[in-house]
């Protein structure tokens, strides 16, 4: 088994930059100021995506329905990009019955690394991340996440207010069926 470890950090987290937005008029980091964003970047033919992340996601905007959170997801397209048209993810939302918000990353002319995943400094998807209340990046974490450390982790920054605390230590993570930008999938 292979793992990596999470990112704890207490910066700004960047602005996204995206083409598009699907179940959702646009969002933006500042908009979303008060409340705790979960943003999982997927890729919809990426099997750890799938399996994992998208319906973590759902669990947690489920779980946390009526408290200050937002899910997004974002559409980080490294590879097989002809397949992974803005059309065909329409088409897969709907079929996975996905709600929350999701944009579509961007891309700069002749590079095939998404925008925001490139910001975000992203390894491969699935990758969740965890931006707190004042717009800070407090955790990204490549692979699998559990559900009680992801949730413990979001009803933590749902307390907080107006303090920043220690950086956390980080925690090994399962990274079975993620993709990485070299195009490896596990």
């Amino acid at each position: 088994m292979s793992t990596s470890r999470a990112t704890q950090v207490h910066r700004t987290a960047p602005d996204w930059d995206v083409s598009q937005w699907l179940n959702s008029d646009a969002l933006d980091l500042e908009r979303l100021r008060g409340k705790v964003v979960l943003l999982e970047a997927f890729q919809m033919l990426c099997p750890g995506c799938v399996a994992h992340g998208i319906p973590q996601a759902q669990r947690v905007e489920s779980a946390f329905a009526g408290a200050d959170v937002q899910v997004v997801g974002l559409h980080s397209v490294f590879e097989h990009h002809a397949a992974m048209t803005p059309v065909a993810l329409e088409a897969f939302l709907s079929e996975y019955r996905v709600t929350f918000p999701v944009a579509v990353d961007r891309h700069a002319e002749d590079d095939p690394t998404p925008l925001t995943f490139a910001r975000y400094a992203m390894q491969g998807t699935p990758t969740t991340v965890l931006i707190d209340r004042e717009g800070r990046l407090r955790m990204q974490r490549f692979g699998a996440v559990e559900d009680l450390v992801l949730g413990a982790s979001i009803a933590t920054l749902l307390e907080e207010r107006d303090v920043v605390p220690a950086p956390a230590e980080t925690a090994d993570e399962d990274r079975a069926g993620v993709c990485t930008v070299g195009g490896e999938c596990s």
